[in-house]
């Protein structure tokens, strides 16, 4: 098991990206956590604001009850704020929230007013090992790649993904809103991960159609795990409608679907690809579940992700979430090549 103390690289990898996200002498930020926190993240955030002269002040909540049928992981949906009005105005004036909260402010239903006060930007720092964070580091250089992929998928009408396993999916990104992190921002409204590298689109209502073969090796983030045995999925207008496969891999898929009782919860949330040189497929296989969130795995360079739930820009909300990263695929944004076989093509090659 893997210690967690502050270690001055650590410390200095903090600093860096800190300062990456326009954190320096002066900057109003707030470090907001929850009693379940990783505590070494937010002792790293608060000496790393410390040192780069951040005027910064740390907010820890009570990590809620849970109510849900099954666990919840890996959702970006934290509770943590439970529509408490002081934390809410306070974060409306502050320039950066570094979000060291377990599940993350991006779904959070208290981000939205927070964003359209107009002043703040969010990073989060997501509850993985220290070790983690500091291999997948972002950097500057990362930027304009995750920036081209992300205009590509805003200027393509379809998205076409197929793979030798027999996945053969259609998506219509007619009007589907598209982001990429590559970990970093400085405007208003900026929302970056660590890990990041990610280009992905939430598509419209009956936008999604056609199957989805995971094979074995691909991954199911949620429960932490490779896959042993294929999953076999027909999507039909947006939803998963038949879920086959014989391993255990289906059946706690099939399992973890029904325990939320919950229509939504079969809906696509988002779609795309990653873009991170430094996430590794191998590394799941070197770590104990306690020690990462798993999100280095959504953003594998050339892998394709598919996530179930949430997904607000088609109007469906549910705490039911997975997020499927799948090796191997090919990636078509209007017929032109950006994944073949799982490898990056052409500008977006790393």
């Amino acid at each position: 098991m893997m210690q967690e103390r502050i270690e001055g690289k650590w410390l200095a990898a903090f600093r860096r990206v800190l300062a990456l996200n326009g954190i320096g002498r002066g900057t109003p930020i707030a470090i907001l956590c929850e009693t379940q926190s990783r505590p070494v993240l937010v002792h790293l955030c608060e000496l790393a604001a410390y040192d780069l002269g951040a005027e910064f002040c740390i907010i820890t909540m009570p990590t809620p009850p849970q109510n849900a049928p099954v666990p919840v992981k890996s959702t970006g949906t934290s509770w943590a704020i439970q529509q408490n009005r002081a934390v809410i105005e306070a974060l409306k004036l502050v320039e950066v929230i570094v979000d060291c909260t377990v599940e993350g402010l991006i779904h959070a239903p208290e981000w939205p007013e927070i964003e359209a006060a107009g002043r703040t930007r969010l990073l989060v720092i997501t509850n993985e090992h220290p070790e983690i964070l500091e291999r997948t580091e972002p950097r500057a250089e990362h930027g304009p790649k995750v920036a081209l992929g992300t205009q590509m998928l805003r200027e393509a009408s379809e998205m076409h993904v197929t793979s030798a396993a027999g996945t053969d999916l259609i998506i219509d990104l007619r009007g589907a809103p598209c982001g990429g992190t590559a970990g970093f921002g400085t405007k208003p409204g900026d929302v970056a991960h660590w890990p990041g590298g990610l280009c992905l689109a939430f598509p419209g209502k009956n936008a999604v159609n056609g199957r989805i073969v995971m094979d074995v090796g691909d991954m199911n983030l949620t429960f932490k795990t490779y896959l042993t045995s294929r999953i076999d999925c027909t999507v039909e207008n947006d939803f998963v409608t038949a879920i086959k496969g014989d391993g255990i891999d289906a059946l706690h898929f099939r399992e973890y679907m029904a325990a939320w009782d919950d229509p939504n919860a079969y809906g696509l949330s988002h779609v795309g690809w990653g873009m991170n040189p430094h996430a590794h497929w191998i590394s799941a296989a070197m770590y104990d579940k306690r020690d990462m969130q798993a999100v280095e795995f959504r953003a594998l360079p050339g892998s394709f992700l598919w996530s179930t739930g949430a997904n607000q820009y088609a109007g469906r909300y549910t705490l039911g979430h997975f997020d499927l990263p799948m090796r191997n695929c090919t990636i078509a944004l209007d017929g032109r090549i950006v994944v073949k076989a799982g490898v990056l093509q052409g500008e977006l090659a790393l």
